[in-house]
């Protein structure tokens, strides 16, 4: 893929630089300051290793630690160390990268890499529609916290938070869901004329506010695919076999394992986060022989058990936060629509009790939303900046860089 193929993408994080530009950043960037590529040693083996390590403590997660927001950072973590290192073997071994059949391997996961932009973008997009589900999730919590007595106001102001809120995330699960459908995405009970005006306008705002947001913002196509893409990047993926390993002085091994954790990473975030056609019908053929492929396949396996759970089969995304803000959501609008004026004191708590599990959420939001999303912008430079070394490399040139 030529680089003018993903400078659309680029837009979207702003780089501020162009193709040109990158070039001159130095060759290897470790995460480690004031060492650089020529101190450091990573053999392969050793590299096999390490990528073992980190994805055997990723797959030690609870279930309650599992897809939350701190496993999807460690996560990416995760895979920005195994390429740096990646890259440190290849800096140390640049002789044989040169040559054929290596140049082909390495030359073929920098393609798969690129393809990961639009998902970078998708993710992106979709931590910032969380981000406007936050904002809702603020107004509840100043309607209903920190108040001495609870009322109606405060109860019609939160009550409208909820709806707008039930109104986002479904919109995120079936963009074409009925007004009806909708005003019954929390489960609520209340039938009334006047309740269901109020839900109609208020659904009636919400669409006009989300295509606004999505017009200023989306940075990937309507017609584009996450189920489509991660097929694209998985395909034609195979373990390298033993005539391969000669002629590559082992050097096949870790370029294989490379492309199967970049198609995990952008798998997992696909099935986490809400983004375009999300699908996880991926295979991942990976041979047990590799030290890392128990613990990428026992990942693989839980997070498809948990698509598959009654409560999470047509979620917009995975992530726990998620799951505790439908729950959340959907207890607080209940009760509330069951509440009569003025509040005896076991109502009274039972609301309070609701509205703290809310606070919760909306820290984990608040503490992990933002780094999150550098991370993801993390990411989307190094591919960047990693195409651009490897056309250098080459003795190719980017079209048209500005």
């Amino acid at each position: 893929m030529p680089v003018t193929d993903y400078q659309g993408s680029s837009s979207a994080f702003d780089i501020g630089r162009s193709i040109l530009s990158l070039r001159r950043d130095p060759v290897v960037h470790s995460m480690e300051p004031a060492r650089d590529a020529s101190s450091l040693e990573m053999d392969p083996e050793a590299f096999q290793k390490q990528v073992a390590d980190r994805f055997a403590d990723l797959s030690s997660a609870s279930s309650d630690e599992l897809l939350s927001l701190a496993w999807v950072r460690k996560l990416l973590d995760a895979f920005l160390c195994c390429h740096e290192e990646f890259r440190i073997i290849l800096f140390n071994h640049r002789a044989l990268v040169l040559r054929p059949p290596v140049d082909r391997l390495v030359s073929d996961y920098f393609e798969r890499s690129v393809k990961a932009l639009d998902v970078c973008n998708a993710i992106r997009d979709g931590i910032e529609q969380i981000r406007q589900w936050q904002k809702l999730i603020e107004i509840v919590l100043c309607a209903l916290d920190n108040h001495k007595t609870l009322g109606e106001g405060q109860f019609r102001r939160a009550n409208k938070a909820l709806i707008d809120l039930a109104i986002a995330m479904l919109d995120e699960k079936d963009p074409n869901a009925t007004i009806s459908h909708r005003n019954r995405s929390f489960g609520r009970s209340n039938n009334s004329s006047s309740s269901s005006t109020t839900a109609h306008h208020h659904s009636h705002h919400q669409n006009r506010s989300l295509g606004h947001f999505r017009s200023l913002s989306w940075s990937v196509s309507r017609s584009w695919s996450a189920a489509r893409q991660l097929q694209v990047i998985g395909n034609n993926l195979t373990a390298p076999k033993g005539n391969e390993l000669v002629a590559t002085n082992g050097l096949a091994a870790p370029v294989f394992t490379m492309n199967s954790v970049l198609l995990f990473v952008m798998w997992a975030l696909v099935a986490a986060i809400p983004c375009q056609d999300r699908g996880l019908q991926v295979h991942f053929n990976i041979p047990r022989q590799f030290l890392w492929a128990g613990p990428i396949l026992s990942l693989h396996e839980r997070i498809l058990d948990e698509s598959k759970k009654r409560d999470r089969k047509n979620a917009c995304g995975l992530l726990r936060e998620i799951h505790q803000i439908e729950k959340c959501a959907r207890a607080l609008s209940e009760l509330a629509d069951s509440v009569q004026f003025p509040l005896v004191e076991e109502k009274e708590g039972e609301v309070r009790q609701r509205v703290e599990e809310f606070s919760q959420v909306y820290e984990a939001l608040k503490v992990g939303l933002d780094p999150l999303g550098r991370q993801v912008r993390d990411l989307f430079h190094m591919i960047v900046r990693n195409r651009t070394e490897g056309l250098d490399s080459s003795g190719g040139r980017p079209n048209n860089p500005a």
